[in-house]
């Protein structure tokens, strides 16, 4: 199973047209962490699984998502309810309650993932404004019943390898 992750396009639409162009067919689920700063009716978010983030305006988007896709458990939030930019302490409980076996975010810009008590926590980083890198980044999320492996890739879909990782499952 493939999960695309994205997050904070701020706007930029047309990337999330090319990311759903781009992936078509390869891919389980198109995930979004929330800062489209779009309309639920924009056909360019359409077929997304997403939610609001703090520069969103859109009720129609909700704060939280917990989806299964295949047999795994994914809570989707944009992170900033969560004050992820200073501990994952708040997602790791939530993870816990809602037995989670993914956890994907936004809010923060900044790339990266890291498993704890095995769930996985990826922050795709942001697909418009990157912080801390110059790449605008978002992942692929590739799940097998071995391994969990995790490709960064920026926006003209070229693997940033140095922040792609494997972890056991």
């Amino acid at each position: 199973m493939k999960m695309l992750v994205v997050s904070d396009n701020h706007g930029w639409n047309s990337i999330l047209s090319d990311l759903k162009q781009h992936y078509a067919g390869k891919v389980s689920v198109m995930i979004h962490c929330g800062d489209s700063e779009m309309r639920a009716t924009d056909p360019e978010v359409v077929g997304y699984t997403i939610v609001r983030g703090n520069c969103d305006d859109e009720d129609k988007f909700p704060n939280d998502i917990l989806e299964s896709v295949e047999d795994c458990r994914v809570f989707v939030t944009h992170g900033h309810r969560y004050n992820i930019k200073m501990t994952l302490t708040n997602l790791a409980m939530k993870a816990k309650e809602t037995g989670a076996d993914f956890v994907f975010f936004g809010h923060s810009h900044t790339p990266g993932a890291e498993m704890e008590d095995g769930v996985l926590y990826l922050n795709p980083g942001s697909i418009s404004l990157p912080r801390g890198r110059r790449e605008k980044t978002y992942a692929i999320v590739d799940v097998s019943k071995s391994a969990i492996s995790v490709q960064f890739y920026d926006d003209t879909h070229q693997e940033v390898k140095e922040l792609s990782c494997t972890f056991s499952r």
